[in-house]
């Protein structure tokens, strides 16, 4: 059945990069200025797989890292936004990261990546799956191309990476770590269906298998942010990150680093027990508020939050 013919769709996405949309995130000085508690060789020995890293929670994890002493490799599309990494570590690490130009819903170029990375660096301990994205609508919306966009990059790519990396473990013979970068889907995402649903699909699957693979020492956890002010944030309308903060009882809004240092942690010798687990990183908003990234309709009263 069509739409009514009064009825036109929202488009809340704005152009990515218009002159008006300020900058987001910790650029390359912010993140030089970041302190950690952690030790600086915690991860030495380490090698680490990072997707999604040329930007935002990816960039971030990849150069706290290689501050701490691991071998770093991130793959993403553009080969391009990999080299600020690159450039970041190698100027104030004084390291070198493997960056791959790799799209993850691509198996065959998972597969490759993953030999890429085990032959330059002789294995593989850590994969943090990070990339992903969506766009704001509703979900009535949805075209079948973005659905299905969303759907093969936040779910089927990550399977692909879980999937391969977990197989060279299993021949090799080596324990392996794998980190998955999700979201808080508890009370769902209005305005973000595709993604909480592929988000779920991702927290249920690494639950199942944390037990599956624990036979051949592979755990497998997420990481569940909320509110975490990125350059992603370009991608909502201002009337709606003036609201963002407001979603959770602390009022404020979580960065990049927030998330690398708990990436470490769980990449870290402390997390050895942990296992199917679900790290929610959201200042309270599963107890507090519903976040609407493209603004909140006029049928929902602005201050009925919760």
């Amino acid at each position: 059945m069509n739409a009514p013919s009064n009825y036109t769709a929202k488009v809340f996405r704005p152009e990515d990069d218009g002159p008006d949309r300020p900058a987001r995130g910790l650029d390359e000085e912010a993140l030089r200025q970041q302190s950690t508690i952690y030790r600086d060789d915690m991860l030495a020995g380490q090698t680490v797989l990072i997707t999604g890293a040329g930007s935002g929670m990816g960039k971030a994890a990849a150069f706290l890292a290689a501050r701490l002493g691991a071998n770093v490799a991130i793959c993403g599309r553009d080969l391009d936004k990999l080299q600020t990494t690159v450039d970041l570590v190698r100027e104030e690490v004084g390291s070198e990261v493997l960056a791959v130009s790799t799209n993850i819903r691509d198996p065959e170029g998972v597969e490759a990546l993953i030999g890429t990375v085990h032959d330059h660096f002789g294995g593989l301990d850590t994969l943090v799956n990070n990339a992903g994205g969506q766009f704001p609508q509703d979900a009535i919306d949805f075209t079948r191309k973005g659905w299905l966009a969303v759907i093969d990059t936040n779910l089927n790519g990550t399977w692909w990476m879980m999937q391969e990396a977990a197989k060279r473990w299993r021949e090799d013979g080596k324990p392996g770590n794998i980190v998955n970068i999700v979201a808080n889907v508890e009370r769902g995402m209005p305005q973000a269906a595709h993604t909480c649903a592929a988000r779920a699909g991702v927290i249920y699957l690494s639950k199942t298998l944390a037990t599956e693979w624990s036979q051949w020492n592979i755990r497998v956890n997420c990481i569940g942010p909320g509110v975490i002010e990125t350059e992603g944030f370009r991608m909502y309308p201002e009337e709606a990150l003036k609201r963002f903060h407001k979603a959770n009882p602390m009022r404020m809004r979580g960065n990049a680093w927030d998330v690398a240092e708990a990436i470490a942690y769980l990449a870290s010798p402390a997390a050895r027990f942990i296992n199917g687990d679900l790290i929610i990183m959201d200042g309270g908003q599963a107890q507090w508020g519903v976040i609407w990234p493209a603004g909140m309709p006029e049928y929902f009263s602005e201050d009925g939050a919760a």
